[in-house]
């Protein structure tokens, strides 16, 4: 509720700027543009998480939150890690084109993602969301016969 407060409120002031700096009809534009994206984006939110909720087959917001802060972390963390990791295997961004780093890093960063998104969901208590999500998603890109058991 406050994101969408605060982000409903940045972009009132962005808009704002055609209005003289100072007046009442500015704050009377700030206040009721802010109140009108605040409305939209928790609306759209919610809109979302139910689509999310038959989708995820979640049964619990708690459930949600861990999923997104474990999204939220692996991402963060895939990506601080890449470059070092880049760095360690001697290649960085001064010594190679930027048209070849780029795709190596993210090249590096997806398997690297993919592991730390099961090590991160482990600590969260959603490795098995995060591991049948894993496998459905992994096969879709035509990498399923990494799960595939070895009696088949």
């Amino acid at each position: 509720m406050l994101l969408a407060l605060g982000s409903g409120l940045l972009i009132a002031f962005r808009f704002s700027d055609s209005f003289e700096s100072g007046t009442i009809k500015q704050l009377i534009f700030i206040v009721v543009a802010t109140l009108v994206l605040t409305y939209i984006f928790i609306k759209v939110s919610l809109f979302f998480f139910s689509k999310l909720k038959n989708r995820w087959l979640l049964e619990y917001r708690w459930e949600f939150i861990a999923v997104f802060i474990v999204f939220a972390i692996t991402g963060s963390t895939a990506g601080r890690i890449s470059s070092p990791v880049m760095e360690f295997i001697g290649l960085d961004y001064e010594s190679i084109s930027g048209w070849l780093y780029w795709p190596l890093r993210i090249i590096l960063i997806f398997p690297l993602y993919q592991i730390l998104l099961l090590i991160v969901a482990w600590i969260f208590g959603q490795y098995k969301f995060f591991y049948s999500f894993e496998k459905k998603m992994l096969s879709r890109m035509g990498l399923g016969f990494l799960f595939k058991s070895k009696t088949e």
